[in-house]
């Protein structure tokens, strides 16, 4: 199929409003206007969609400009290039000649560049004396300085955009974490509260939005997920602070009621045996290590692990709890042998977790270094996770104190 192209009366082909106004902005920019091309190519391809540039055209665009030796294009100076289509095939990694004739044109219409078209249509260079250009014609380039500051702009733009996006999503992706994990949490630990109803809300929430979702749908996603959030995590809070109330009224001095064993009640070295034989008569022990809670309920039960980050600054991801794990393992003087073996036991989190743990209740442990290698052994037998060890240091938190030995 022949597509015919319209022209002018005089055989010319016809400028569009882009073309038009690239014209007029090159003219009227100051000749002393200088952009690095590199820089406004790096701009136009975080601004293509905003300007309707493909990638294809582009690629044909950083083909254009190999053909420019200076680094820097300056208004006023020779900014002509006049490759052949040949030549220009070979730079844009073998693209076709219907190809290429289409994303020259792409880039015409949109004013990026400029056609010079000399008498013949063909793309020359005339000299002088002394070899110098005079009159060149193919595609000129002016419009990329001219218009540097348009592009760097919406460059910036579309960067602050995608930022926008990631974080959106980094923070569903959190929030679905955090909530799955504390209502599987709650719901294994027999936690009284609404918790069926809150899971129904979260598998309403759980679908994945589109790889290419904007900002406005992933915002209303991560909307409803803080506000499912935040009663998930009262709820919790809730039962928990219920949960000790009822056990200080029952226990007679004892803080909390719980089947398992307080694994911060007994040392490496005085209540080993009490704590083989309680773990043996409980069934759900032997569960496979599981993490069912968030990094903010770790640090709910253990704060103290936040005085060994990085200038006291907190911690907020769980890389930096494991890094902060690692240095205070040294401070309670405990191995890197028997670090890393927890690491490699447990995961790299769970470990950090223990640590943590031991650090927060570190008064009523004898050999800090001793007690974690019983708690990987443990662990490697399938008798220990580290959930009943967030629970409880929650339940003393959530009385307002520490626990009394």
């Amino acid at each position: 199929m022949t597509v015919h192209q319209s022209t002018t009366p005089f055989g010319r082909r016809p400028l569009s409003l882009a073309m038009v106004a690239a014209r007029a902005v090159s003219e009227a920019g100051p000749k002393d206007a200088m952009a690095e091309k590199w820089k406004v190519l790096d701009n136009l391809r975080e601004a293509k969609a905003a300007l309707g540039i493909s990638d294809r055209a582009l690629s044909v665009l950083n083909a254009l400009l190999t053909f420019h030796q200076d680094t820097t294009l300056q208004l006023g100076s020779d900014l002509i290039v006049f490759p052949s289509n040949r030549a220009l095939i070979l730079r844009a990694n073998g693209m076709s000649p219907s190809t290429l004739r289409r994303h020259l044109a792409a880039l015409v219409q949109s004013g990026l560049v400029i056609r010079r078209d000399s008498p013949n249509g063909k793309r020359y260079a005339r000299k002088g004396e002394g070899g110098s250009i005079e009159q060149a014609f193919g595609f000129d380039l002016s419009p990329l300085v001219a218009r540097a500051a348009e592009f760097q702009s919406l460059a910036e733009t579309a960067r602050a955009e995608r930022k926008a996006r990631y974080l959106l999503r980094e923070e569903i992706t959190v929030l679905r974490r955090d909530i799955s994990k504390t209502i599987v949490l709650a719901l294994e630990e027999d936690l009284a509260g609404p918790w069926d109803d809150l899971l129904e809300r979260f598998d309403a929430l759980n679908e994945t939005p589109p790889r290419n979702a904007e900002a406005g749908l992933l915002e209303t996603i991560a909307f409803d997920l803080r506000a499912l959030w935040a009663d998930v995590d009262k709820t919790l809070k809730t039962q928990l602070k219920t949960e000790n109330m009822n056990a200080n009224e029952s226990q007679n001095g004892r803080h909390y009621h719980n089947s398992k064993p307080n694994p911060f009640l007994d040392s490496e070295q005085g209540h080993r045996r009490r704590l083989e034989e309680t773990s043996a008569l409980e069934p759900e022990a032997k569960k496979p290590p599981i993490r069912a809670f968030s990094l903010s309920l770790v640090m709910q039960a253990c704060p103290d692990i936040a005085m060994y980050t990085k200038g006291g600054q907190g911690i907020s991801t769980w890389r930096e709890l494991v890094t902060a794990a690692g240095v205070a393992r040294g401070a309670l003087g405990i191995s890197p042998s028997a670090w890393e073996d927890a690491c490699a036991v447990m995961g790299d989190e769970d470990a950090a977790i223990v640590i943590a743990a031991i650090l927060q209740r570190s008064e009523m442990i004898v050999s800090a270094g001793g007690y974690l290698r019983n708690l990987t052994e443990r662990a490697r037998e399938g008798k220990f996770s580290v959930g009943p060890m967030v629970m409880a240091l929650l339940r003393v938190a959530a009385g307002g104190g520490r626990k009394s030995a």
